[in-house]
């Protein structure tokens, strides 16, 4: 069964414009907020601010495609199967989202600094005399930050073109041929271990919990996973139910969609646990060098943010998708999947933004036009992706099982 995916033209427009969007965005924040003649040092903090954001956002959550692959091929489940290219033409695109990641990094860490000499985004790499940010020189220093980075982002992006490699050529493998399928298995396992030495501990760390270096917790990539997964589930379902409205993907049943629906419920509770443990643990101790982080979101100018964040991305997925009818109702998974990746994109935001821009902050056309021209990119490499193999992975050994699957 041959399910070719054409591109319609509706998509590669919107695509497109999406793109146009974000490159005017960016031209317009470099020539306002970089170089103009009244940009002060906020307003350039600001522009490398709102680029880090959303190429870590969107780099973790393409990355959860590729976790998702090893995690069911790890634990030979079948449910996957039937759109397993959706996952595979997102994995395959984290090289993208990782290489401007870095190079957005790269060039905060090596060229950026106020009108005193300071970096006000990665404090630790200006440390001064800071007895706190010398101490952790060890750790936080150019050198480790770039090498982690760099292995991290090579690795996730290996990984991702790897096993959609993998995956087109079981087509050609002769019929049964398991070859791959524990070949498949194994990568997986290392995948995964590669994935908790970074994902879920030290990139966070780099990337994010880096933007204040002062503060820190030990449930921070624990968090960060939580927020970007379920961030990732629901990029897959949205592929997934625009391909079946193309008329694609005739394999995928409602019991499919209602299995990502069930991810999409369960991890926005997992991330709720998180949320509330970090958050609690820091509220009843009430030590003021782990409290400053709480502060400045939950009572300072941030706190509609805060609430926001807590009412999207949790309020919302268990008073609209806690029942089994929402989940397998195509509207509502979707309007959830859409809010859902709007409510941790807010969630990231509040993660960096306050570190460098303190009360300054901003959700306006830099930030919105940035922010679509991401999503413009995206849509343009996964559609493309997509075209080239068919939706089907035909002669895989779970296809059958996937045909019958019941959630």
């Amino acid at each position: 069964m041959n399910d070719r995916f054409v591109i319609p033209a509706r998509l590669r427009n919107t695509s497109l414009g999406l793109i146009a969007v974000g490159v005017l965005a960016l031209i317009g924040g470099i020539a306002c907020l970089l170089m103009g003649h009244n940009s002060t040092d906020v307003d350039r903090a600001r522009f490398w601010a709102v680029l880090l954001h959303d190429s870590v956002f969107f780099t973790l959550i393409t990355t959860v495609s590729v976790f998702v692959q090893a995690a069911v091929s790890l634990a030979q489940g079948a449910w996957l199967t039937a759109y397993k290219r959706v996952p595979e033409a997102i994995g395959a695109n984290v090289w993208l989202f990782g290489g401007i990641a870095c190079v957005v990094m790269f060039l905060i860490v090596f060229t950026f600094k106020d009108a005193h000499g300071v970096n006000t985004i990665y404090g630790w790499v200006t440390p001064g005399n800071d007895v706190i940010l010398l101490g952790k020189k060890v750790f936080l220093n150019k050198g480790m930050f770039v090498g982690f980075s760099l292995v991290a982002v090579g690795l996730w992006s290996f990984f991702g073109m790897k096993f959609r490699a993998m995956s087109i050529a079981q087509e050609s493998a002769p019929k049964n041929d398991t070859k791959i399928y524990w070949k498949m298995f194994r990568l997986s396992g290392v995948f995964l271990f590669v994935y908790a030495l970074t994902q879920m501990s030290t990139i966070p760390w780099l990337w994010i919990m880096s933007v204040q270096p002062h503060w820190y917790s030990t449930l921070f990539s624990w968090y960060t996973f939580a927020s970007a997964f379920v961030s990732g589930m629901s990029l897959i379902l949205l592929w997934v139910v625009y391909l079946k409205n193309q008329g694609n993907l005739q394999l995928v049943t409602i019991e499919h969609i209602h299995d990502l629906g069930k991810f999409m419920f369960a991890f926005s509770i997992f991330w709720t646990y998180l949320w509330f443990a970090q958050y609690m643990l820091i509220w009843y101790a009430n030590i003021p060098d782990e409290t400053v982080y709480f502060k400045l979101r939950q009572q300072g100018p941030y706190s509609v943010l805060f609430y926001a964040n807590f009412i999207i991305n949790f309020c919302m997925p268990i008073l609209i998708i806690m029942s089994r009818p929402s989940k397998r109702n195509y509207f509502t998974i979707t309007f959830m999947a859409m809010m859902i990746i709007f409510g941790h994109w807010v969630d990231f935001f509040q993660m960096i933004m306050p570190g460098p821009l303190r009360s300054e902050w901003h959700i306006n056309w830099y930030e919105i036009g940035i922010f679509m021209g991401f999503a413009g990119v995206l849509i343009y490499s996964v559609s493309n992706t997509l075209t080239k193999s068919s939706l089907v992975p035909e002669n895989n050994l779970m296809l059958k099982e996937a045909v019958v699957h019941l959630s």
